[in-house]
């Protein structure tokens, strides 16, 4: 029996070691207070950074009318609006269902080294820089074709969300209780009606929430953009022309020497940050309202 076990031992002994968990426990609550508080710090000051110079700039002209000419004040980014919706929709049409597909066949089919191998790959995509992804869409869509476009740029993030779709849907289907596939098959039902009608449905929430913050994700890209659909001053009439993009506005505008685009740029990134917040927020409270239906 140790010293400090004994009921021999002095009270100033244990006193001691009292004295040192209650120090050692303020210290490190006292540090992660700290480190919580400093970087909330630096988020309320970007946040409020750009709302003091994006916020203040912004008007009906910004959401309404086409950038004017070099060099002139005035005008908007209507089409970089419009342009950053059609992109995110295509990417949404490619990278959704083909991750989500994915994330099921892992899940639910999927085993041994061969789910080990996807696993792997899916991980070193996502990991793969956003610039890379932009050369890859320029080689295989791009130079083919001669000319950039809206699909090639939808495209490039439509491949960037995949693998986050299969990670997030696969996680959120093993997440379902196996006592309900159990359930529906033990009803009859075969394994692809089980999950079809019952894992699926009762993931749904959980995969919803991936998907949206998956979009918040590529929304602010801008390297693979500039590979592909490159931007334009004008509407962009159909896919298979270069158009606008908020993202690649802002870095145009930003590196201009022009006062009045630097304000516009200010005002794109505060308005572009509140679309991934407000994309944020709705997928955050999806998930919450699952857990509070779970319960």
């Amino acid at each position: 029996m140790t010293a400090s076990n004994s009921p021999h031992a002095p009270a100033s002994h244990f006193d001691f070691l009292h004295f040192r968990r209650k120090t050692v426990n303020f210290v490190m609550l006292s540090l992660t207070a700290i480190c919580t508080f400093v970087a909330l710090g630096v988020l309320l000051y970007i946040l409020g950074y750009l709302f003091v110079h994006g916020a203040s700039s912004l008007s009906l002209d910004f959401f309404t009318k086409l950038p004017t000419p070099v060099g002139e004040a005035g005008g908007g980014m209507a089409n970089a609006i419009v342009g950053s919706g059609k992109l995110l929709l295509i990417a949404m049409c490619l990278g959704v269902p083909i991750g989500f597909l994915g994330g099921v066949y892992l899940a639910e089919f999927a085993g041994g080294k061969f789910a080990f191998l996807i696993r792997y790959v899916t991980d070193l995509l996502n990991g793969v820089p956003s610039i890379v992804m932009g050369i890859f869409a320029y080689t295989i869509i791009v130079l083919p074709q001669k000319h950039f476009s809206t699909l090639a740029g939808g495209l490039a993030l439509g491949v960037m969300m995949i693998p986050i779709a299969v990670r997030s849907s696969e996680e959120f289907l093993r997440a379902v209780p196996l006592n309900l596939r159990e359930g529906s098959m033990a009803l009859g039902a075969s394994k692809t009606r089980a999950i079809l009608t019952v894992v699926i449905p009762a993931a749904k929430n959980g995969i919803i929430t991936g998907v949206m913050l998956n979009l918040a994700r590529v929304a602010g890209e801008t390297a693979p953009l500039l590979f592909t659909s490159f931007g334009n001053r004008y509407w962009s009439h159909g896919w298979n022309e270069p158009t606008a993009a908020l993202p690649v506005m802002i870095f145009t505008y930003a590196i201009a020497p022009y006062e009045d685009w630097h304000r516009q740029a200010w005002s794109a990134g505060f308005v572009l940050l509140s679309l991934v917040l407000a994309i944020n927020v709705f997928a955050r409270l999806v998930l919450s309202n699952k857990k509070h239906v779970a319960r």
